[in-house]
C-alpha cells in the first residue's frame, strides 16, 4: 500500500509503498477515507526525538474510514462498518481505560498511521459514524473532541465572555463549543483576518487582531474583560499575555502546544488570582459527543475544511503549511485517488 513517510528533519515527507498491516486479535484493519493534517504533525517532524517519531514513520491521528477486516477477538465491529478513531491507545485494562479515559493510561500511545491507504487500530479506539455523516467528515471528530475537552476543562458558564488566542483549527473549534455551550461573547483573535469569516461560521460573535490593543478591542466588542482566555497557538509568551488580558479571578486555559519552553511572569496571575489550567486530548464520552456535533446544526465544524488532497499531494501541501497560510483544515483523502 502507499503511505506518506517521514524521512528526516528538514526534508519533505515522501510517498512510497510499504507493507500492508495485519490486524492483531484485538484490532481492526481500516481503509482510510480521510485524515486531517494537524499542527502537531508539523511539530513532530521538526523535533522527532521528543515525539518518538522514527524514520519512515507514518503520521496522521485525525482519521476515519471503513473496517476491512477484524481481528479474531473483535466482536463489536464487522467489515463495512464506518468508523472514526480516537488516537489514544491505552492498555485497555487499567482504571483509566475502563472509565473511557485512555489518554491518562500509564501505557498510552498517541498512534499515527492516517497518512496511508490502510492502518490498524485497537477496536476499543473506534466509534461508529452516524448514518447521516459522510465518512470523510468523521475525520473531524478528533479535533472537535479536543476543542470540547478544553471548554469543559475551563468550567465555562452560560453568559461568560470568552477570548480565544489563535484562529487555527483548534481555536475555531474552541469557539464552536464555547458558543454551543452558552458563552455570551466569543471573540477570536489572530495576527490577520484570514479566518474571520470561518470564525463566524462556527459561532464566534466577533474577531479581533492580536496586538497591544487587543484588550481594549475585546472590551469594546464584549463590554468588559474576558472571563476565560484560551491560548490556542502554543507560542512563547502567550500564556503570559493571556494572564494579562483575563479579568480578576478569571481563567486561562493553555491549549496550544508550546515546544521548547516558555517565558512567563507569574505576578499578573498571582495578583489577579487567576485560575491557570491546561487541556490536552479528551475522553471517549467527549469523542462521542463530538461525533454528534458533526450532524445538522446552525454552526458546523465542517466549515473548517478548506482542502481535500490525495496522497501524492501530501509532501508539497505539508511543507506549505509550515508557513502562514489561508488554509485551515486540510484533509488527506487516499480513497479518492
Amino acid at each position: 500500500m502507499k503511505a506518506a513517510l517521514f524521512d528526516a528533519v528538514g526534508l519533505p515527507l515522501m510517498i512510497d509503498d510499504i507493507q500492508q498491516p495485519q490486524p492483531a486479535p484485538d484490532e481492526v484493519l481500516i481503509r482510510i477515507a480521510a485524515c486531517g493534517i494537524c499542527g502537531s504533525d508539523l511539530h513532530m517532524t521538526e523535533d522527532p526525538q521528543t515525539f518518538g517519531l522514527a524514520r519512515l514513520g507514518v503520521l496522521g491521528h485525525e482519521f476515519a474510514g471503513e473496517v476491512v477486516r477484524c481481528g479474531e477477538a473483535v466482536d463489536d465491529f464487522q467489515p463495512g462498518d464506518r468508523i472514526a478513531v480516537a488516537p489514544m491507545r491505552g492498555c485497555g485494562h487499567c482504571a483509566s481505560c475502563r472509565s473511557g479515559e485512555p489518554a491518562w493510561c500509564a501505557q498510552m500511545q498517541l498512534i499515527g498511521g492516517g497518512y496511508a491507504e490502510l492502518t490498524t487500530v485497537a477496536a476499543r479506539q473506534c466509534r461508529r459514524l452516524p448514518d447521516d455523516l459522510p465518512t470523510e467528515e468523521g475525520a473531524l471528530a478528533e479535533p472537535v473532541a479536543v476543542g470540547l475537552h478544553a471548554v469543559i476543562r475551563s468550567g465555562l458558564k452560560p453568559g461568560d465572555r470568552v477570548l480565544i488566542l489563535g484562529a487555527g483549527p483548534i481555536g475555531l473549534l474552541v469557539a464552536f463549543w464555547a458558543r454551543r455551550l452558552g458563552a455570551g461573547h466569543v471573540i477570536v483573535a489572530d495576527l490577520n483576518r484570514h479566518q474571520e469569516a470561518r470564525a463566524a461560521a462556527v459561532g464566534a460573535t466577533g474577531f479581533a487582531l492580536s496586538g497591544p490593543d487587543l484588550g481594549a478591542e475585546f472590551a469594546r466588542l464584549a463590554e468588559g474583560a474576558p472571563d476565560i482566555v484560551f491560548e490556542c497557538v502554543g507560542k512563547r509568551g502567550l500564556i503570559d499575555a493571556a494572564c494579562r488580558l483575563v479579568r480578576v479571578h478569571g481563567t486561562v486555559v493553555g491549549v496550544g502546544l508550546c515546544v521548547g519552553g516558555d517565558d512567563w511572569d507569574p505576578f499578573a496571575a498571582l495578583s489577579k488570582e487567576i485560575r491557570l489550567i491546561f487541556a490536552v486530548f479528551f475522553n471517549m464520552a467527549e469523542f462521542e459527543m463530538a461525533l454528534d456535533a458533526l450532524g445538522p446544526g446552525r454552526y458546523r465544524p465542517q466549515a473548517l475544511i478548506t482542502a481535500k488532497i490525495d496522497l501524492p499531494d501530501v509532501p508539497a501541501t505539508f511543507e506549505a503549511l509550515r508557513r502562514r497560510t489561508t488554509q485551515c483544515k486540510v484533509l488527506i483523502t487516499p480513497a479518492a485517488g
